[in-house]
């Protein structure tokens, strides 16, 4: 059985189902209704439910005595909790010129850093119910699509041979097909990002966004520095190809990137990583990182031992010495793998240029 659509997320949306005639049991998600009082005065709105919708009071009242559920929008929160759609660069870094500071994402952050341990039960619900409606978003935009996942430290620098490897891995693999996701922010992240963005491009377009990057290479010690040379790419390269970045206000340090088309921006890390991880069903590639890389590295190795996600997704760990010398995760997972299903679907390689081979020859 097919489960009908009933999300209406834009006005054009609610404009196509208006005119068919009737909004019954619909959920209307965060859609500006000011400008559409008549066509709800005219419309059948029983068991529908309208989540963060601005509406005159005369239309909220008569959808409300149609039976409907209306959850009002919430004022003076710096982020929608019913959104229906998924972020986009352009939407957090809005107001970059005055700086980061400024920003939609910075501000959400702030309120995340004054609520996260206040104890009210109605800051976390709305935190809540916001990464829900992300994680309904993302389902809905990777519907059908191939996606993996591309993981790695934020510590990489712009300008560094490691940043130029992860960006060409991003491009290889959204050339071959493949929808590229990442944990969206700086390092390695945004290199895999970036090389997705760069695909339809020609291959001269990589050193010189690398060069216009090099000029601020890391977020630190100015975020709105480091942003801004990220725009200044897009600009000089538009309508880049799409990936996803997943990143995270937990982490609110380490900022979102520019170059992920659709960005999932969570409060809850717990969620977001598993996620990230349980949506990435071509494979995973594990770009040498730290701590926040080696826990993702055994985040997909559990489901992957006990098969509760089904098959076993692959898993490209990138960096033989790293791997096996400096964190030796990888003699660990090959022995946690050995007898099982996964055992096929994991490998170690020495670079980048050998991981798309390597995930074809195992999917």
């Amino acid at each position: 059985m097919v489960t009908p659509d009933i999300e209406i997320e834009t006005l054009a949306e609610f404009d196509q189902v208006v005119a068919r005639g009737s909004l019954s049991g619909y959920r209307i998600q965060s859609v500006n209704l000011l400008e559409r009082t008549f066509a709800l005065l005219a419309t059948d709105t029983s068991a529908s439910v309208f989540l963060g919708c601005a509406m005159e009071p005369d239309a909220a009242v008569k959808v409300r005595a149609d039976g409907a559920l209306v959850f009002p929008p919430v004022p003076d929160l710096p982020f929608d909790p019913y959104r229906g759609l998924l972020y986009t660069p352009e939407e957090l870094f809005t107001g970059l010129p005055d700086g980061y500071e400024a920003t939609p994402d910075a501000e959400a952050y702030a309120w995340f850093q004054e609520t996260k341990s206040d104890g009210d039960v109605f800051s976390s619900m709305l935190r809540s119910i916001h990464d829900d409606a992300i994680s309904d978003a993302l389902d809905e935009h990777l519907a059908g699509a191939r996606v993996v996942g591309v993981m790695g430290g934020h510590a990489m620098a712009r300008g560094a041979a490691d940043y130029r490897g992860a960006a060409e891995l991003g491009r290889a693999l959204t050339r071959s097909g493949l929808t590229v996701a990442t944990g969206g922010g700086p390092g390695a992240m945004e290199a895999a990002n970036l090389g997705a963005y760069l695909a339809p491009a020609p291959d001269e377009a990589l050193p010189e966004a690398l060069e216009l990057l090099a000029k601020a290479p890391s977020f630190t010690p100015s975020v709105s520095e480091w942003a801004r040379a990220a725009f200044a790419v897009r600009e000089r390269f538009p309508a880049g190809g799409d990936s996803v970045g997943i990143p995270t206000w937990f982490y609110g340090h380490e900022p979102p990137n520019a170059f992920a088309g659709h960005v999932a921006k969570y409060f809850a890390n717990a969620v977001r990583e598993d996620g990230l991880l349980a949506r990435s069903t071509a494979g995973v590639v594990f770009l040498p990182g730290a701590a926040g890389t080696l826990q993702e590295i055994f985040d997909s190795a559990t489901p992957n031992y006990y098969g509760s996600r089904g098959e076993p997704a692959p898993m490209v760990l990138v960096g033989r010495t790293h791997w096996t010398e400096h964190l030796p995760a990888w003699p660990l997972l090959r022995a946690l793998a050995r007898g099982r299903a996964m055992e096929s679907r994991i490998a170690l390689v020495d670079s980048v240029d050998e991981v798309a081979d390597v995930l074809a020859s195992m999917s």
